[in-house]
């Protein structure tokens, strides 16, 4: 699992994020047993409650589930849930952002897509 950190949020935010992106890139698929607290903290090199209060947000959002003695599972239907979830948030908050951006530097749509289909 690569995460290349930032300083504009708390490390477990972004470590929950990027355990977000493994479960709705199938990465991490329904079922699957999430690294251990101690394996991510070893390699990520980062404090191992941190760790876990990345997994908890997980727990409390109902997308990961502890099976006692065995591990962090990802639950059933956690990426449709996930998909919900992050639809609403790019709509309602991402995108108000970008349209205003683009607004501000004057883009066509023409401009948009072009700058797209050139990559």
């Amino acid at each position: 699992m690569e995460i290349n950190w930032n300083n504009k949020e708390p490390i477990y935010l972004q470590l929950r994020d990027r355990l977000v992106e493994l479960i709705m890139d199938g990465l991490l698929s329904e079922g699957d047993a999430l690294p251990s607290v101690r394996q991510i903290s070893s390699e990520q090199r980062i404090n191992p409650i941190t760790v876990s209060k990345a997994i908890q947000i997980l727990v409390d959002d109902g997308l990961v589930e502890k099976k006692r003695g065995l591990g962090m599972y990802v639950v059933t239907g956690a990426k449709e849930k996930l998909s919900k979830q992050e639809r609403v948030k790019f709509l309602e908050q991402e995108w108000p952002q970008i349209i205003e951006r683009i607004e501000r530097l004057g883009l066509e749509i023409h401009e948009l897509i072009g700058s797209h289909k050139a990559r």
